[in-house]
């Protein structure tokens, strides 16, 4: 079985960003697209040569297929094995959970992520390094560089290999471990919560959860470690079975794509306890009884409980969080006489500070959290960690919230999403408002006094690496905060978020309703960018 060159045109695709390469289904199915950009991760990764790879996805649409030309191509480019989850299957931190434990020379992950799935819908690939983690610059951009110059990618012929079977069989001469995609990570979850003692909980009989996996990749993990090594009851695990559309949803564990769960958790029968993942495994929602608790507050939260968790019993060594989430988590950090760090989005940044054991928690805004166990954000993981506290303090979600605004103030927090805008008119306003920024400290927008106004610049601590352009800041007296940014997540026009944060520090005067308390600040924010004006639009898409 021997290696063959086939001929094929430069890529002339999309930078990869943060999260890799997003297209649609349609775009990644062109002649020598996908091949193209396999062979750039292939020809700029010397050490995958003779080495070892993980590789699996969230079972979306062009998943398997995708999975049988990368393996090909991988035993032409003289790969000695490939850890290929079952189905296809791998979870974006299970996958990072793999790559870590048997040290391997980094992992090809297939997902979009929180982007819906089908043949018209989304597809992405990206590169995650030895560390476990997404690719750095450095990487991204070499990666990026080879696929301009390509004219050929090298793969085998060869028949489809069974991806449901359990096992090694060989192709060419690579050997391909077919593995169980839950396993390894499930076993890693038991080693840092305290099973036993949720197991109690769920016994009690008091306590009532549903965990949403929206048809997509988490479903297998949630029903291995909740329901059966926990011993939550059977059916607590909604949507359990990942389909390559997602059930025809939107794999996005927000208030507005998790209706149905948000509305069990509702009055004096609702839920406990409820949470939701995303399509490939990385985010996280957190609700309780008549109670959301935003990602920034959970990071917050759960940095300040880490000392009643097994694997974090012994203190943390530090927080990051992302320039767009809340400052919550600061005022925890500083309480505990520990450092927070201020990223650009993008988990990557992170990966440096958890190398260097700098930090043991770290989030993002965008429903995001993990730890220094894998080098990915962890739905699950945030999950459990959540069930492992409720367990610990044996109080309600709205009360540990509650207790935490008492003791640390509350950060009123949003983020407004103007989605598929026109990618030009989008960028227009992010000149415009730059434009604006020398001239705002000192000057008053509505009743709030401008401290400080920048362009988000991070120059990282331990490599000295320099990102620029990271988001537009608008710092104001007392706490509060608005932020600019367009996100690169989506695959078609460009989208707008801007964030919004408000503190108060006295808990007492508390609005449990966030757009409400929150409205001065966002009619500042629409009318400073001339949103209506530059965009046409009136509303956001999407509000969290």
């Amino acid at each position: 079985m021997d290696a063959k060159i086939i001929a094929t045109r430069p890529f002339d695709g999309q930078r990869p960003g943060t999260s890799g390469l997003r297209k649609k289904v349609k775009v990644f199915r062109q002649p020598g697209y996908l091949e193209n950009f396999v062979q750039a991760i292939f020809d700029t990764r010397a050490d995958l040569k003779g080495g070892v790879l993980v590789l699996g996805g969230d079972g979306r649409y062009y998943n398997r297929h995708a999975i049988q030309i990368i393996l090909r191509m991988a035993a032409a480019n003289g790969m000695s094995k490939v850890l290929v989850g079952q189905g296809g299957i791998l979870s974006t931190p299970a996958a990072s959970c793999v790559i870590r434990k048997y040290r391997t020379q980094g992992g090809i992950i297939l997902s979009a992520s929180h982007n819906p799935g089908g043949p018209d819908a989304d597809f992405g690939i990206k590169f995650n390094t030895p560390n476990g983690g997404p690719a750095p610059e450095t990487v991204t951009e070499a990666i990026y560089a080879r696929t301009g110059e390509l004219d050929s990618y090298r793969t085998l012929e060869a028949a489809d290999l069974d991806l449901d079977r359990l096992g090694e069989v060989k192709l060419g001469a690579m050997t391909v471990a077919i593995i169980d995609p839950v396993a390894d990570y499930a076993d890693l979850m038991e080693s840092l919560f305290d099973f036993t003692a949720m197991r109690r909980l769920f016994d009690s009989g008091a306590f009532k959860m549903r965990f949403d996996a929206m048809h997509a990749v988490t479903g297998p993990y949630a029903i291995e470690i909740l329901e059966n090594r926990i011993g939550a009851m059977p059916g607590t695990v909604m949507n359990g079975k990942p389909l390559e559309d997602f059930g025809k949803g939107h794999p996005d564990p927000n208030l507005a794509h998790a209706k149905e769960l948000v509305a069990m958790t509702k009055g004096a029968d609702g839920l406990d306890f409820a949470a939701a993942s995303d399509g490939d495994g990385d985010r996280n929602m957190i609700l309780g009884k008549d109670c959301f608790v935003t990602p920034s507050d959970s990071l917050a939260i759960l940095a300040a409980n880490a000392h009643l968790i097994p694997g974090y019993q012994d203190g943390i060594a530090g927080i990051a969080r992302s320039m767009p989430t809340s400052q919550a988590a600061d005022r925890v950090a500083e309480a505990l006489g520990i450092t927070c760090f201020e990223t650009p989005t993008g988990w990557k940044f992170f990966g440096n500070l958890l190398d260097a054991g700098r930090i043991t928690l770290c989030g993002e805004e965008s429903f995001g959290t993990g730890s220094d166990h894998v080098r990915e954000k962890d739905g699950l993981w945030a999950v459990l960690f959540w069930i492992n506290l409720l367990a610990a303090r044996k109080q309600p979600v709205a009360r540990i919230v509650r207790e935490h605004w008492h003791g640390f103030g509350r950060n009123y927090y949003t983020r407004h999403d103007y989605e598929a805008m026109d990618a030009q008119a989008a960028g227009d306003l992010m000149d415009y408002v730059r434009r604006l920024l020398p001239g705002l400290p000192g000057t008053k927008l509505g009743d709030y006094r401008v401290e400080y106004a920048d362009d988000f610049a991070y120059t990282d601590p331990i490599d000295g690496s320099r990102s620029g352009g990271q988001g537009l800041r608008i710092g104001l007296e007392g706490g509060s905060r608005i932020i600019y940014r367009l996100s690169g997540t989506g695959t078609q026009g460009a989208t707008l978020r801007v964030y919004l944060e408000s503190f108060e520090p006295d808990a007492t005067r508390h609005n449990w309703e966030t757009q409400a308390a929150m409205r001065p600040l966002i009619l500042v924010a629409r009318e400073l960018a001339q949103i209506e004006t530059r965009t046409g639009r009136t509303q956001p898409d999407v509000i969290t």
